[in-house]
């Protein structure tokens, strides 16, 4: 296994565990698996739970990414930051859009939606993250 492969399993998993225990704690403590009530919006719980989960998750998976996992990058910090938030905000249309599915059509507890729908982030993530966000720029 590629030293880069390892260091993204350990961070990106850390950081994974740490998602999926914040969306736990989320859904069934602080929301109690009720619906969020906006002005504008109702949110079912298990959505809100991935968002509340992300804004903790976001810039502890960036940091680690950009400073352990892919540290080899050369493109300006700002450049990987904006790509890292388009991959995430793809990475939270997927979340959605399985958690949704899993949830809502195949009665799948939410946890394990979450942990199913984490697999499939993943997988297209480090792709992503490699061959993107934080590519090394051939030098002139």
């Amino acid at each position: 296994m590629p030293f880069q492969t390892f260091r993204y399993l350990a961070c990106g998993g850390g950081n994974t565990l740490l998602d999926i225990f914040l969306f736990f704690i989320c859904y069934n403590f602080i929301l109690d698996k009720e619906m969020v009530h906006l002005p504008f919006i109702t949110i079912s719980a298990h959505i809100a739970a991935v968002l509340m989960a992300f804004f903790v998750s976001f810039p502890t998976g960036f940091l680690l990414n950009k400073y352990i996992v892919f540290s080899e990058s050369n493109l300006r910090g700002r450049t990987q930051l904006v790509r890292y938030f388009i991959l995430v905000g793809v990475c939270l249309l997927f979340n959605y859009v399985f958690m949704k599915l899993f949830v809502e059509y195949c009665r799948f507890y939410p946890t394990i939606a979450k942990i199913l729908t984490t697999i499939l982030v993943v997988c297209f993530s480090y792709i992503t993250q490699k061959k993107f966000t934080f590519k090394v720029k051939a030098e002139p």
